[in-house]
Parts: C-alpha cells; sequence; structure tokens
C-alpha cells in the first residue's frame, strides 16, 4: 500500500489517483498527518482501498505532495554503507554512530532546500528512511520489522563547514537546519517490497548521477538499527530513521560537489518514487 499527504489530508494512492482517507472513511479516521504512520490502521486503509468506488479516486498534482511523517524524533545514522566507509577511508564501525536531526528540518518531496550564501559546503545523501509505526523499546531483531509502518525516500543535508568546524565536530546541528530533511514523496508499506532488506537508492544533482546504492550494502540493517537503538530509547509512530547513505557525497568527489542556488537534488528509492528538491538561497 502506498500512502501520502496530499495537500495536508492523508490518502492512499493507486498509480496516479489518490483515495482521501478521512472522505472514504466518514469522517471516522480524522484527516491527521499522524494517520500515514499508525500501524493499528493499517488493515483498515486496505479495506476503504479495497471497497471504494472508482469515482472516489481522484486525479492528483505529485506538487501537492507533502512530507509523510510528523516525527517526535528523527535518528541518522552516520557511515552505514560499506562503500561509503571505504571511500571515506575509515573503518567498518563494530556499533552504529547516530545523531539526531530536528524535527523542525523535516519537509516534502518537492520542498525547496534553502542553502543561505554564508553556507558554501552544504553536501547531500540520499537515504531511506523508516517510519517506525508504533511505540516500542527494546525491540528484538526478529520482531523488528513489525513497528515499521513503512519505508520513504530521504536526504540527509549536511553543512560540512559546521560539521567539521574546530575544535569539536559535531554532526546534528549541521544537519538539521530548517529545510534539511526532505522525505517523500510517498510512504510505502513493507509488503511492497519483494525484500524490505534489499532496495536501491539513488540520487542526481541536476543531470549528474552522484549516489547508487541498495540497503543490502548497509553495515548495519534495518533490523540491527531499530534493535540498538531501542535498547536505548522508547521509539513511538511517525519516528524517523534515517538509515544512512551510499558512496558518492559531494565531499568525497574530484573536484567537491556542493549543494548551491539553482541545482536541483534528485533522489530515487526504488519502490517508492523520487523527490525534487530545488536549491534555493532563502
Amino acid at each position: 500500500m502506498k500512502l501520502a499527504n496530499l495537500a495536508d489530508r492523508p490518502v492512499v494512492v493507486r498509480e496516479d489517483r489518490a483515495l482521501d482517507i478521512a472522505d472514504a472513511s466518514k469522517g471516522a479516521i480524522e484527516p491527521r498527518l499522524e494517520v500515514l504512520a499508525d500501524l493499528s490502521l493499517q488493515d483498515e486503509l486496505r479495506t476503504l482501498a479495497e471497497r471504494a468506488a472508482e469515482a472516489d479516486w481522484r486525479e492528483f498534482d505529485p506538487r501537492e505532495l507533502g512530507r509523510v511523517a510528523k516525527p517526535y524524533k528523527a535518528i541518522g545514522v552516520a557511515l552505514n554503507y560499506r562503500a561509503h566507509a571505504e571511500e571515506s577511508n575509515l573503518p567498518v564501525p563494530d556499533e552504529p554512530s547516530v545523531f539526531a536531526k530536528f524535527a523542525s528540518s523535516v519537509v516534502g518531496p518537492y520542498d525547496a532546500i534553502v542553502v543561505e550564501p554564508q553556507y558554501d559546503k552544504v553536501d547531500y545523501e540520499a537515504e531511506l528512511v523508516v517510519v517506525m509505526g508504533r511505540t516500542g523499546k527494546n525491540i528484538s531483531q526478529a520482531d523488528a520489522w513489525s513497528y515499521v509502518a513503512g519505508v520513504t525516500a530521504g536526504q540527509d543535508i549536511s553543512d560540512r563547514k559546521e560539521q567539521w568546524r574546530k575544535p569539536i565536530n559535531q554532526f546534528t546541528l549541521p544537519k538539521s537546519y530548517d529545510t534539511f530533511s526532505p522525505i517523500g514523496p510517498y510512504l510505502v508499506t513493507l509488503d511492497e517490497f519483494e525484500d524490505p532488506d534489499d532496495i536501491e537508492v539513488a540520487g542526481w544533482v541536476d543531470d549528474l548521477e552522484v549516489q547508487r546504492g541498495r540497503t543490502s550494502d548497509l553495515i548495519f540493517s534495518v533490523p540491527e538499527l531499530i534493535a540498538w537503538l531501542s535498547k536505548r530509547v522508547t521509539f513511538e509512530p511517525g519516528d524517523l530513521i534515517f538509515t544512512g547513505t551510499p558512496a558518492g557525497c559531494g565531499v568525497r568527489r574530484t573536484p567537491r560537489l556542493y549543494l548551491t542556488e539553482g541545482k536541483v537534488l534528485r533522489t530515487e528509492v526504488t519502490g517508492v518514487g523520487t523527490m525534487v528538491n530545488p536549491v534555493i538561497a532563502g
């Protein structure tokens, strides 16, 4: 099942048409963004979609799609692709390294990324983003996927100058500026994937393909991340995990490639769809 936020209303999507969830349920389900990440509603949403009349499915403009989750917290994972570790000349970590991304940085799949002129080393990181679907603590690897509402595409935009400013490197703030965490365009449930542990992620800056990888190359798989993280934090519906980025970040390219006004960042997760985020100066 493919879910979306269409003009601030939760919908089920089928090809190029959308079913308004609140209307289809005759108001039993409120038109709140939180509906999309609520695992307890997914059976009901499937039933609504199966029973809906053709006239209830309406064409829509993808540009009206917004962020697919309203997280209480968003967690990023650093250095979680083997190829990215290799290009960074860093050893494969024994445990995940994580950072926070402020919820205020989360925007939609077609929203602009604001890069003010003083930030001249802003980088891109195409990622698979996991959307949690129910509350959980001390979740086992075996049960981890059962806590997931679905997956989406995301970008972990990063101000490298601030990230590596001396004397102490920091991750959370330079990855959390307003607009630095676009997600979307759809939240796709796990039954839509042949293997949720092997999903392709790709990214382009303008017409240049800069990243391509598969989540089977993750150092720590999604179930491993959920199990490890949930020993320390309680997950809630709508929480996000940015699972890491493949090789090809701008800071690792020769010459280096950073996001500046006028560029367009495109991010594709197979089975989810494509985000298109223009870069503006604000």
